[in-house]
């Protein structure tokens, strides 16, 4: 484990509402794209039409795609934006509140906005950034990398 202490008075917190049919990790990878974000942290509530969410697979080192073809709450969204190799990346895990009461729930791929998602932003005066882990198959924070 590693771990740094990041403190600043000039933390920014924006708030950004989806619109009915918006895909949320588009949307959001663009306003993080858009805001130059490089060290936020995600939450959100509200719904989707349809969602896909994801489970690592660590031996093939890719998302194995759950989908979930029907409304659903988003109970909980929780994620990060970090300077990625392409830009800002967006990477929020989020669990799905289904119809009968049962949750589905994993790595946002991907989140047919209805009625609205409600996010909340916050920008801390840090710069962190992923790295490509050719071992993992992914890009993870690398604090080694990072500067406060």
């Amino acid at each position: 484990m590693k771990a740094k202490i990041i403190e600043d008075a000039d933390v920014v917190t924006y708030v950004v509402v989806c619109d009915p049919g918006d895909e949320a990790v588009a949307v959001l990878t663009q306003f993080a794209r858009a805001e130059r974000l490089e060290a936020s942290q995600v939450t959100a509530v509200g719904a989707f039409e349809r969602a896909t969410v994801g489970w690592f697979d660590r031996a093939a080192k890719q998302y194995r795609r759950i989908p979930v073809d029907e409304q659903c709450e988003v109970l909980s969204l929780i994620g990060d934006v970090a300077e990625g190799p392409e830009g800002p990346s967006l990477h929020a895990h989020v669990v799905l509140g289904l119809a009968d009461g049962t949750a589905r729930g994993g790595h946002l791929l991907e989140g047919w906005v209805f009625p609205t998602l409600e996010v909340v932003v916050t920008e801390a005066p840090a710069q962190l950034r992923k790295v490509i882990r050719p071992d993992l198959g992914i890009a993870l924070i690398d604090l080694d990398r990072s500067e406060s």
